[in-house]
């Protein structure tokens, strides 16, 4: 009863985006640079935006099992395939967990945007403020690696990055994936597992992989097909929370510390800048590369063995 409609459906959609949206203008005010918040908000929108076409162009191509498009199992019919589509992406960008549709039910490429928007971080957009430190440790990489790459010191905001951040911003973009991966290995091979799955093959592992990137990426959306309500699964995603949330919060934080007892030095001509389009290219890349070929191995398991063997008239 709370969303009778599709315009009810788009405020909805709206207000989960607002306020993480807005925050990247209020950091740009906040660092004394407008142009800086522009920058994140540029990412985001572009990653957000990619993400979106892709889950669109897949839900809405002809399936080859059923020969028939659309298919509207799992979905919501109030809404149809688009707006049931972008309710997953922008909930699973915005680490929101509602969600409108099942994303069980999607393709399997709908289905692994929906992951990846999650294993990435929740960095598009992301929480009430989650999504904008978690892109600060990108950013941080990602000018380490550009002041490695053109021999320049590499500096944020007029802060020199050193050692002690770049441990800090890698502790925090590989704590969260270990515990994903290794919980799902886990589950994978075990009989306490395997016995709460709804499907079988590589379906059967998106399921197990959805439900602990969800835990420790703070969503709380599933894959439904799932029985999470085991001791298993209620011991194992339960740590998955605790050091998916606590294993960045705390380094984020030293690295706020650190930064903040240091001085700022006023840009010079071997200052590499990070409000324009060279940088916004360069962070979507490492966004990409380190954190997206993390899970690329586990991805090809699951929603991309499942497509290519959809397309010969396999399902499970």
């Amino acid at each position: 009863f709370e969303n009778p409609t599709p315009f009810s459906n788009f405020l909805q959609i709206l207000a989960i985006f607002l306020i993480p949206a807005g925050l990247t203008h209020t950091y740009g005010r906040m660092v004394g640079s407008v142009r800086q918040g522009w920058t994140i908000f540029s990412v985001m929108m572009i990653l957000f935006l990619a993400g979106l076409v892709i889950s669109l162009v897949a839900e809405h191509s002809v399936n080859p099992i059923f020969g028939q498009t659309p298919l509207m199992e799992g979905k919501e019919t109030r809404f149809g395939i688009s707006g049931s589509i972008l309710f997953s992406v922008v909930t699973t960008d915005a680490s929101c967990g509602a969600v409108n549709a099942m994303h069980d039910s999607f393709s399997p490429l709908s289905g692994m945007i929906a992951m990846i928007n999650i294993l990435l971080g929740e960095v598009i957009f992301g929480g009430v403020g989650a999504g904008m430190y978690g892109m600060i440790i990108f950013i941080i990489i990602t000018v380490f690696i550009a002041g490695l790459m053109v021999g320049r010191t590499p500096e944020y905001l007029g802060k020199k990055i050193g050692a002690f951040e770049i441990k800090m911003a890698v502790i925090a973009n590989l704590v969260t994936s270990l515990v994903i991966l290794v919980f799902t290995a886990w589950a994978s091979v075990s009989a306490y597992g395997l016995s709460s799955l709804n499907n079988q093959g590589p379906h059967g592992f998106s399921e197990i992989l959805y439900a602990y990137a969800s835990a420790a990426g703070n969503n709380g959306s599933a894959f439904a097909g799932l029985n999470a309500n085991t001791p298993f699964y209620n011991l194992t995603l339960g740590i998955a929370m605790l050091i998916g949330r606590f294993g960045i919060i705390i380094p984020v934080l030293a690295m706020a510390g650190s930064f903040s007892g240091k001085n700022s030095a006023p840009p010079s001509a071997g200052t590499f800048q990070t409000d324009n389009w060279l940088f916004i290219v360069l962070l979507i890349g490492v966004i990409l590369i380190v954190g997206g070929l993390t899970y690329f191995p586990a991805l090809s398991l699951g929603p991309v063995v499942e497509h290519l063997l959809m397309s010969k008239g396999i399902v499970f």
